[in-house]
């Protein structure tokens, strides 16, 4: 009888447990829930740089009444000394205390004036950016993007507002924004006639499209620049811009436009007697040929010139190593079309180049292409004369020892 009454109290005893089990279960997820409901929040926080409570830093006046000199000034020493604050606490690892810091700074900084403001959000976006803080990255953009349209409405063509918002941008990682800016810069300045604040402003904006591989831009904007400088009679300039353009098109595999620009650079260089970069320019300018050849055959003379003047120019310099890759260059290019002769004697006039510039590696090259080319022609013994000499400079060297002597047996064979 006592077991059958024990039942409806154990029973009840489960129920009881379960239910205050559940209850703060249910509390306990309340609490979780309340807990997080915080950080939650903070996903959709205002941007700092926008909070207009009171700063003990500001003087208490009227809004209307603006700030003394005096006053100014003493805010402008404190600023910098939360700067410096700033610098102090991201330096012991307190990133979150040190951008708490630079925002404070950044609200406070629109007092002095915009321009004052604009460089202080680039300086503080540039450490976020390698922060990688991308909140304060997109915080920052804003304020910027306001200021730009807040400018707009006030003085359309402020430069030196303007220019700064265009570094600030950049600093952001933001070049669309900074090129949209430069292009503002540079139409007022075509208003005013202001041609040399329109060469810095296309310099720059050239810098930009580079910076991000926007050749194409790029180019667009150095040809700009090449036209100002040839209006203008400016050779240093014009060398330059071209020299830009070359390696811009050399990016863009543009030969034929690459062999326009370093032609007039070639052009420039001995009108001024400036034949010490001729050489390698001329090697550029036939590797250029060579390439337009490939769908135009005729230009293959163009490439056996240019190499020609290459090595030419470079053994007068007493540019040895040149003059050896222009030989090299022209070997190559003889034996593609089946021009063995010829390329046997450029191969012993590159001997003499080799042994003027000293150079053991290059002559145990040279030998081996002689070799290569006997080979070719079937020259047995003379095939191995160039492999022994080959083989001397190897084992001085202590390098391809035993590649010379497979090459040696393989003539003698």
């Amino acid at each position: 009888m006592q077991m059958k009454g024990q039942i409806p109290m154990l029973r009840y005893a489960t129920v009881t447990i379960t239910a205050t089990v559940t209850f703060c279960f249910l509390c306990s997820s309340l609490t979780l829930a309340a807990s997080k409901k915080p950080k939650q929040l903070d996903q959709f926080a205002p941007n700092p740089l926008e909070i207009t409570t009171p700063d003990p830093l500001l003087p208490q006046k009227s809004r209307k009444q603006p700030l003394t000199p005096a006053e100014l000034q003493n805010l402008e020493t404190a600023l910098d000394e939360l700067d410096q604050q700033a610098a102090v606490q991201l330096q012991i690892g307190e990133t979150e205390e040190a951008f708490d810091l630079w925002n404070r700074e950044l609200r406070l900084r629109r007092v002095l004036g915009s321009l004052q403001e604009v460089q202080a959000l680039s300086r503080v976006g540039d450490i976020a950016w390698h922060q990688n803080e991308r909140k304060e990255v997109q915080y920052i953009t804003e304020r910027l993007q306001t200021i730009q349209k807040q400018a707009q409405l006030l003085n359309p063509a402020g430069p030196k507002l303007f220019q700064a918002l265009g570094e600030a941008y950049q600093k952001v990682r933001s070049p669309k924004l900074a090129l949209q800016v430069y292009d503002q810069v540079l139409t007022a300045q075509k208003i005013t006639g202001d041609v040399a604040g329109q060469i810095e402003t296309l310099k720059t904006i050239g810098e930009v499209h580079l910076g991000w591989f926007d050749y194409t831009s790029a180019a667009a904007t150095y040809e700009q620049l090449l036209n100002l400088a040839s209006s203008k009679g400016d050779d240093v300039d014009k060398v330059t811009y071209l020299q830009e353009l070359a390696y811009i098109y050399d990016q863009e595999k543009q030969p034929e436009q690459s062999v326009k620009v370093r032609t007039q650079l070639a052009e420039l260089y001995q009108q001024e007697n400036n034949f010490t970069l001729l050489p390698a320019l001329k090697l550029a300018i036939a590797s250029d040929y060579e390439s337009l050849a490939q769908n135009n055959p005729s230009l293959l003379q163009e490439a056996f010139k240019n190499y020609q003047q290459a090595y030419t120019t470079a053994w007068q310099l007493q540019q040895f190593m040149r003059a050896s890759e222009a030989l090299q260059k022209l070997i190559a290019l003889y034996r593609s079309h089946g021009q063995i002769e010829d390329a046997l004697q450029t191969s012993q006039i590159l001997v003499q180049t080799e042994e003027q510039a000293g150079d053991f590696y290059g002559l145990m090259q040279a030998y081996d292409q002689i070799g290569q080319i006997q080979l070719q022609r079937k020259d047995y013994p003379q095939a191995q004369t160039a492999f022994r000499k080959g083989l001397e400079f190897a084992k001085q060297l202590k390098y391809n020892e035993a590649y010379f002597t497979q090459q040696i047996q393989k003539a003698m064979q």
